[in-house]
Parts: structure tokens; C-alpha cells; sequence
């Protein structure tokens, strides 16, 4: 039984009769209710996801095309699964062009369908991360989805990550408040959410409460890993702030995203702060085998070696006075 609807029979020989039909028509409004969304419980979906994450992290675009294309299948508006589709062709210019040109072929045969006016305006929104101006075409497919579900999560994802670009701290939020109220459990939403809390609102408590729990969604996420452990770092809690870190590198094997292109340096300069200079020198050496952030790398290498982070000597004890 519902757990909800369990609580409420509890209550009705609380109450009496005499509000046990009000009761009961809430019960009734309980069970016609639409169950809530999560994509994430649907092992159709999740299953081709993982393998996309690792094919992507592995560099092996094509396979990762493939995996994010079956996982759309299962669930063909999720955000983060369409994210990956297009970041994959995008590693190929041509990719992008043709996947693009398919949404196209769909959105003018079908004009009133929402998913796809949702995924061609994200084609555009990755056509213009490319390098082409897509954004008001983006913009267009976008509002398009929305005039036909006012509610879609998807679109308002998409609305919300064009304000965030734009820097529209508290547009881009409420676009994405508006996805998550509609799919509590979208990561996209979620990781956007957690990145305005941390550098614009400056609220990283807040920000972290929104992603703390994604890992147990979408495991084989480097990158969120990586933004886990920075926000961690904000906090001062510099321990788990290094092992999130620490994961996301293992799975980013490619050094594709964030995870493993930044991973390392975030690392050394948490362990700067609590002056393990040795320590922060391994991880920075590791960064440059690794051909990661490697500029970075070598000045904070080079401040180590010069002697900027040393820990600063202590003041000479004061003579005692004579008494």
C-alpha cells in the first residue's frame, strides 16, 4: 500500500466520520495522481547511459553516439542523455551537422511534436558551443516546446543553461526551479542549479544539496564528481572534497571533461592550502604525464619551487619580562 494512503486510513479513526469523506476524496486524489518522474529507474535507459559514459570517457565518440541514441529511445526527452548525444557528435564537426540536419528533418515534419522542437533546439544549442551562432535558433525551438507543454521539463532545461550562458543568474534559475518541479529527478537541472548556487549566488551549502545524490542516479558521471568535490572544497572540507575528485578522474579516462582535465590541479591546490607541498607536487607531476591542465601545472609547480607557498616560519618567542 501507499505509504501516503496508509498514513490517511490511520487518521480517518482518528477523526471520526465527520471528516472522513474530505479524507477520503484526498485519498482518491492520491491514488489518480501521475506517479513522479525518474528516468533513472528504468533500466532500459539506464543501462545504454553507462555504457555511453564510459565509450564517451574512453574517447570512442561513434559508440557513445550509439549508446546515447538507445538510451533516448527508452526515455526521449532527458536531458542529460541528450547532452552527451550531441557533446559525442560534437567531437566530430561533421557528427554534428548530420545529427542536426536530422532533427531538422523531424521538428518540420512534425512541428507540434515537443520532443522534437526540445532536441533540435539542443542540436542548435551545441551547434553554437561549436562555434556557430544558433543561439536565437535554440531560443526559437525552445519556446516552440514550451507554447505546446507549458510544463515540459526538458525545454525549460534548455531555457535555463541559455540564461546561465548569458549570465542571467535569476532567469536561468527559475527556468530550471520550473524543470525540476516538473521532473524532480533530472541531473541536468540539477548540475546547473548547484553551479549558480556555488559562483553566482555564492551559496555552495545550497548548491551541494542539489547534487549530493546525483552519483547514486548516474554513477559513471565524471563530471559530476568533479563539481561535487568542488564544492566541497568551497566548504572547507577538504578530505571528501579529494576523494569525489579523486573518482571522477578514475572514471574520466580520456581526459574528456571537467573530471579529468581538472581533476589534478584542483587536487594540488587543496593540498597547497594545507601546505602538503610534496604531495601537491606528485599530483601536479601526475597532471603534465597526463597532458592535463598542464599550464596550470607547471606554475604551480614553479610557485612551489620558488618558495610562494611555504608555510610561514613562526614568530620568535618574546623575552619574557622580569617580574
Amino acid at each position: 500500500m501507499n505509504r501516503r494512503l496508509a498514513v490517511a486510513n490511520m487518521n480517518v479513526m482518528k477523526i471520526g466520520t465527520g471528516g472522513a469523506f474530505a479524507l477520503l476524496a484526498a485519498c482518491v486524489a492520491l491514488v489518480g495522481a501521475a506517479p513522479e518522474r525518474n528516468d533513472y529507474a528504468d533500466a532500459r535507459f539506464t543501462a545504454p547511459l553507462e555504457d555511453g559514459f564510459k565509450a564517451f570517457y574512453s574517447r570512442d565518440f561513434k559508440t557513445a553516439q550509439k549508446d546515447f541514441q538507445k538510451a533516448l529511445e527508452a526515455v526521449p526527452d532527458n536531458t542529460l542523455a541528450l547532452s552527451f548525444l550531441n557533446a559525442a557528435a560534437a567531437q566530430d564537426g561533421g557528427d554534428l551537422d548530420v545529427l542536426t540536419n536530422v532533427e531538422e528533418d523531424a521538428s518540420s515534419g512534425a512541428p507540434k511534436n515537443y520532443v522534437n522542437r526540445v532536441r533540435l533546439g539542443f542540436s542548435y544549442m551545441f551547434q553554437s558551443a561549436a562555434g556557430r551562432d544558433r543561439s536565437q535558433d535554440a531560443r526559437d525551438e525552445l519556446q516552440a516546446a514550451l507554447a505546446l507543454d507549458p510544463k515540459g521539463a526538458a525545454a525549460h532545461v534548455g531555457m535555463g543553461i541559455m540564461r546561465f550562458n548569458d549570465r542571467s543568474a535569476n532567469r536561468a534559475k527559475l527556468e530550471l526551479q520550473q524543470a525540476l518541479a516538473a521532473d524532480p529527478n533530472n541531473v541536468l537541472a540539477r548540475e546547473y542549479l548547484s553551479q549558480l548556487y556555488q559562483t553566482d549566488l555564492r551559496d555552495p551549502e545550497r548548491g551541494l544539496a542539489y547534487i549530493i545524490d546525483v552519483p547514486n542516479l548516474v554513477p559513471g558521471y565524471a563530471d559530476i564528481q568533479f563539481h561535487i568535490g568542488s564544492l566541497l572544497h568551497d566548504l572547507k572540507q577538504s578530505d571528501a572534497a579529494i576523494s569525489y575528485l579523486k573518482r571522477g578522474i578514475e572514471l574520466d579516462t580520456g581526459h574528456v571533461g571537467e573530471a579529468g582535465l581538472h581533476g589534478y590541479t584542483l587536487i594540488a591546490r587543496i593540498l597547497i592550502e594545507e601546505h602538503k607541498l610534496s604531495e601537491a607536487q606528485k599530483t601536479l607531476n601526475q597532471a603534465i604525464v597526463a597532458d592535463t591542465d598542464t599550464i596550470y601545472a607547471r606554475t604551480l609547480l614553479a610557485k612551489i619551487k620558488a618558495g610562494d607557498y611555504s608555510t610561514p616560519s613562526p614568530e620568535p618567542a618574546q623575552p619574557s619580562k622580569p617580574h
